[in-house]
């Protein structure tokens, strides 16, 4: 039994290779022949992708490029006409990639595509996309949509400098003009403030000057902690009752007067009633009498009770 393929006899491997060149030559016209038909630059989320299997796979670009998604982050781009400079973008940015410099203007310089203010020119609006993270929050934050994400994914270039995109077009002449303008008008402003406030009549009231004729100052008292409480004042044609105390006012900041209450026991009574100094030397000589009649008792002898009759 002969053995077939390699490392065969010289001719039976000329021969297999004969037909092995003639099977790839046969896939390859099989492959030119398709390949004048062109499949469409369709993406591969398409329903419709898998069905061109013949043709070229490859897409001419860059005169052909696959569609993209529309919520793809991708270049950056300015509409600056619509844009109203309110530098949120720029706060937001993580990375520091968009630079405003913004001249206020002395008046309404516009209307945006929505309806908004335009109060504010852009003197310089750069984004450096080679610094961009494309993480979209410029475009979240926008107030009137003017900065968007284009599906231009291809700018690339040979300087990382090129990557920096100017928007603002204003020329340096016309940033010097709104700057002196802005400036001539500030001035003016203060200018007018300053005039006002000299020329606008004063509304305080002069104060009378003391021993010169005029009112005397009114002093208030102040209210001391502590004070006695406030005396009510009897109306004119109310009189006051027989045989009431007169009232006395207490002087503003004395101490209240603290008078001893006079108590209802008779005795106490009759003690707080009579003269101090007698009061006091009567109880000393009362104290006296108990105290030697304590000692007496204690010096008698005890009797046991045993030895009673």
């Amino acid at each position: 039994m002969t053995r077939k393929g390699a490392n065969n006899t010289y001719w039976g491997n000329i021969k297999e290779a004969f037909v092995t060149l003639l099977k790839g030559l046969r896939l390859s016209m099989a492959h030119l022949l398709a390949a004048r038909k062109h499949r469409p630059p369709i993406y591969v989320s398409d329903q419709q992708y898998f069905t061109y299997d013949t043709g070229v796979v490859t897409l001419q670009y860059p005169r052909e490029k696959l569609p993209v998604p529309d919520h793809g982050r991708y270049k950056l781009h300015n509409e600056i006409d619509d844009c109203i400079v309110c530098d949120k973008c720029a706060k937001i940015c993580p990375v520091n990639c968009i630079d405003i410099e913004p001249i206020r203007a002395v008046e309404e310089i516009g209307k945006t595509s929505d309806g908004s203010s335009k109060r504010i020119y852009a003197a310089k609006f750069d984004i450096d996309m080679g610094k961009c993270c494309f993480c979209g929050l410029c475009t979240t934050v926008c107030p009137t949509e003017c900065l968007t994400m284009t599906h231009d994914y291809d700018f690339s270039e040979y300087d990382v400098a090129d990557h920096n995109f100017s928007f603002s077009e204003m020329t340096p002449m016309e940033i010097l003009e709104k700057q002196q303008e802005l400036e001539a008008y500030m001035q003016a402003k203060e200018k007018a403030k300053a005039t006002q406030a000299t020329d606008a009549p004063s509304t305080e009231k002069p104060k009378p000057k003391v021993g010169s004729g005029g009112a005397k100052p009114v002093f208030r008292p102040k209210t001391v902690t502590g004070s006695a409480k406030p005396v009510i004042k009897p109306k004119e044609d109310e009189k006051p009752e027989v045989g009431s105390k007169p009232v006395i006012k207490p002087k503003i900041g004395s101490k209240p007067v603290i008078r001893p209450k006079i108590s209802s026991n008779p005795v106490i009574k009759r003690r707080q009633e009579e003269d101090p100094q007698a009061v006091a030397k009567k109880i000393m000589e009362q104290k006296r009498a108990e105290a030697q009649r304590k000692e007496e008792e204690g010096s008698e002898p005890k009797q046991n009770p045993d030895t009673r009759e």
